[in-house]
């Protein structure tokens, strides 16, 4: 009981102080604007002293918070500047009753104001009730009936809200709507509105958005909102800091409803004084409440969705470029960017959900493969993050929907990324708080939206790095432990005649014993040869790899002449083993930073993240069999007499046999018409697109998982990224690689060679250029983020010669002999990068 009274008296203490400490802001805030009236007042913080220099309203508000701290004198009050209530009163005798607003009661004032073209009864009002968390609340109801004009029926009102027991129940209920709505959600698009149902909220939107529109274009009243924001912030945010406002009254996030509808949030003002605070406020809301605010905010319009995003996101523009930070002042300790990141992730994830969503169609997961290191390093203490399981954002499973689920959202994914951001983040401090100090530290890797491709692969990187340090430790340790032979690398020997069985055999069984050891560093040896594989040797072995494998005399896969795009040969002889092995490969490419030229469909690495392919993802794996299907659907004649098409279709073997599949059961005697025709399109593109190849696409997702299952490569990258993760870029700019390339053995980008050179490989054709690239880094790919990112250097190789010119792949480095001509040069690298084959030591 005395614990009880105690809290009950220290939460009276908190209330009076606030109301206080409110009342002396303002106070100040008025001294400053309007002085005390006094034409001797000889304060110099009084607007009324000789020589005071007049303040915007917005400087002025900064300016009373100051005068505040510093407990500033303040002047005795003057009837002209301070007028008392009873004058207030007598003036507009309904003011003082206002104690929240409804867009009725806004027009009536501000009919009142422009009658006697006076507005500060207005804005005391906007500023009164705008500054208040309990006033905006109450604000701008749905129900009529809710805005009593006697103080008798607001007393009633009041009671009705502090209803908890009711509060409560409504809140549960539209939750379990809510979340049934979400579980139902099919594949097929279709609005919002209907796949989640309307989010209940108990603040009229509309109204606000008209009030906003009639006020906003008042230069005083935009200063009265701004002002307001800034004072109501600190309550707020106390509030949701230590009391459960939200859990005692769901219509808290009638506050930032609210707020967000200012059109003028992004407006520089608004960037300095009141917005940081604000995203503070909000980032702070409980997660039911977020995933509440996110859904609301899916049902808006596209116009309103990309004005939040680009509110947050210049938030994020201005402190970033307004600051300096290194490696002792840290992005991630800004709490103004990180507040704006925590706030348009809610706007991404509300894009994500008023877009095409297919939240069904998944990939059944296969379970990892458990290494017997485990054992080892559980008795060490330490864990695989993988035993934890993967890395899941709290909102996404609240809103039970992945950014994967969205096909098309309303503001393409591109937009969200900021560039500034990307520019000054430290990626190895960030990438250290988000594997290992994720509940203390904020990592920007939490909302992988807001970074580009070459940002989160060089994330990707570092968390590979380790893992392999990881695993030689943990082998140095087994061999002192158990006596083993010590191996920390993955060694692969092989014959380039045979490098198919070589490569299949020493992984088979690397994948059958240990799978851990997929993940150790590769180093690959050619039987023969005396090449050091730095990282050259494993691009070439890749390369001829996946040449043996997409060879269509193999028939593992089906290639497209119009898309020139690769396809799994549902008819192959060839085992799973096989299709295991290419699954490998793609992922030892990822996770020793490789490229490699692969041309699948973008099906392929949806479905390597997780879902299956419909329909809609034959536009570019089976363009023609995609535009059939499509005409089929919009045809509007007679469907099963002008068509005569059944549930049966036919395909051909490997060997040009036909055969035949049933979509349905009996379905040569099921006709296809009108009303079962998306039924017959959405079964044919599950056939093509999955149960057709189930049996290979299966093994080659099993293959690539052994190698990425504890990677964040699902968590941080969109299918579309892994494509170029492993692919790289197909835009070339050569102009930028020549700005970036450096320089050794006495060159310099003066002299005479080097300009000759450049000016050679600027004149090369696509293909020439796509070889150069392959003799100087061993992939005629550009990586994630363009030839800028690839570090080639040119070094002097001796002078005037007839050898060719050579190169160190694993480096990046071009051995450039100084030739006396251009005609020369010009001949001797045609030559070199057209007959280049093959390892050597110089």
């Amino acid at each position: 009981w005395i614990i009880w009274i105690n809290l009950q008296h220290w939460s009276q203490i908190i209330g009076l102080k606030r109301a206080a400490a409110k009342h002396l802001i303002e106070r100040y805030f008025c001294q400053l604007t309007e002085g005390c009236g006094n034409g001797a007042c000889t304060n110099e913080f009084c607007a009324s002293c000789l020589g005071f220099q007049p303040l915007d309203h917005n400087t002025a508000a900064i300016r009373a918070l100051e005068l505040y701290k510093m407990n500033a004198k303040l002047c005795g009050r003057h009837s002209a500047a301070f007028p008392d209530n009873s004058s207030a009163k007598e003036t507009h005798p309904t003011l003082l009753e206002v104690h929240y607003l409804t867009e009725e009661k806004v027009y009536e004032i501000l009919s009142i104001c422009e009658g006697k073209k006076d507005y500060s009864p207005l804005i005391r009002v906007i500023g009164r009730i705008f500054s208040s968390a309990d006033g905006l609340v109450q604000s701008f109801r749905k129900d009529k009936e809710q805005h009593p004009n006697t103080k008798e029926q607001h007393k009633t009102h009041q009671a009705k809200d502090e209803d908890k027991d009711e509060d409560d129940k409504e809140r549960t209920t539209a939750m379990e709507q809510e979340s049934e709505a979400s579980a139902s959600m099919e594949g097929a698009t279709g609005s919002t509105e209907n796949r989640l149902g309307p989010v209940e909220v108990s603040v009229d939107i509309e109204a606000v958005r008209r009030v906003y529109d009639r006020l906003l274009s008042n230069e005083k009243m935009e200063s009265a909102f701004l002002n307001a924001l800034v004072y109501l912030t600190p309550n707020v945010e106390l509030d949701l800091t230590y009391l459960d406002v939200y859990d005692t009254n769901p219509d808290y996030l009638n506050i930032f409803i609210i707020v967000m509808e200012n059109s003028s949030l992004h407006s520089p003002e608004y960037l300095e004084m009141a917005m940081p605070l604000f995203c503070k406020c909000m980032s702070k809301l409980p997660l039911p409440a977020l995933a509440k605010l996110t859904r609301l905010w899916s049902q808006y319009s596209v116009e309103h969705i990309r004005r939040m995003m680009e509110t947050f996101q210049q938030l994020i523009t201005y402190t970033v470029i307004s600051n300096e930070y290194d490696s002792d002042s840290l992005v991630n300790d800004d709490e103004c960017v990180v507040a704006a990141a925590k706030c348009l992730k809610l706007v991404f994830y509300a894009n994500v959900l008023g877009g095409d969503l297919d939240t069904g169609h998944n990939e059944e997961e296969e379970p990892a493969s458990e290494s017997s290191e485990l054992t080892l390093q559980e008795l060490l203490g330490e864990e695989r993050s993988s035993k934890k399981g993967p890395r899941v954002d709290p909102l996404e499973k609240e809103l039970g929907v992945r950014t994967l689920d969205c096909r098309r959202p309303l503001i393409p994914f591109e937009e969200f990324v900021n560039e500034p951001l990307n520019d000054v983040l430290e990626m190895d401090k960030d990438f250290t708080f988000f594997k290992v100090d994720s509940e203390s530290k904020f990592s920007f890797q939490s909302c992988p939206f807001i970074l580009n491709a070459c940002t989160k692969s060089l994330g990707l990187y570092y968390d590979n790095r380790i893992s392999m340090y990881s695993e030689r430790r943990i082998t140095a340790l087994y061999s002192l432990v158990q006596g083993q032979q010590l191996n920390p690398y993955l060694r692969l020997k092989v014959r380039r005649d045979h490098i198919i069985d070589d490569a299949l055999v020493r992984l088979e069984m690397i994948a059958m014993e240990n799978p851990a050891d997929l993940r150790k560093q590769l180093f690959v040896e050619f039987e023969g040869e005396q090449g050091v594989d730095e990282g050259g040797v494993s691009k070439e072995f890749f390369q001829l790899v996946l040449e043996e494998m997409f060879n269509p005399d193999i028939g593992m896969f089906t290639y497209d002449e119009s898309t020139k795009l690769f396809w799994y040969n549902p008819s192959s002889l060839e085992n799973e083993a096989q299709f295991t092995l290419i699954g490998i490969v793609l992922g030892l490419a990822i996770y020793n930073n490789c490229i490699l030229d692969v041309h699948f469909p973008m099906v392929v690495y949806r479905k390597l993240m997780g879902k299956k392919g419909t329909y809609l993802d034959l536009t570019d794996s089976h363009p023609v069999l995609y535009q059939s299907l499509r005409e089929l659907l919009d045809y509007e004649g007679d469907v099963e007499e002008d068509m005569m098409i059944t549930f049966q279709i036919s395909q051909t073997d490997l060997f040009g046999d036909p055969i035949t599949y049933d979509l349905k059961e009996n379905g040569d005697k099921i006709p296809v018409n009108a009303d079962n025709r998306k039924e017959f399109v959405s079964l044919y593109g599950d056939y093509i697109l999955n149960k057709s190849v189930e049996r290979q696409f299966k093994a080659f997702r099993r293959g690539f998982q052994m190698v990425t299952n504890e990677s964040p490569l699902k968590c941080l990258f969109r299918p579309e990224e892994v494509e170029l993760l492993i692919c790289g870029s197909r835009n070339l700019d050569f102009q930028a690689l020549e700005e970036t390339t450096e320089y050794d053995g006495g060159y310099s980008k003066d002299c005479r060679i080097i300009k000759d050179f450049w000016e050679t490989v600027h004149s090369f054709g696509e293909e020439d250029k796509r070889l150069f690239l392959q003799f100087t880094t061993g992939t005629d790919r550009a990586p994630v983020g363009g030839l800028g990112k690839l570090k080639m250097i040119i070094a002097k190789n001796g002078p005037d010669t007839d050898r060719l010119p050579t190169s160190h792949t694993c480096f990046n480095a071009l051995l450039l002999p100084e030739y006396d001509s251009k005609e020369k040069l010009k001949e001797r690298l045609l030559k070199a990068i057209t007959y280049a084959k093959g390892f050597g030591m110089l």
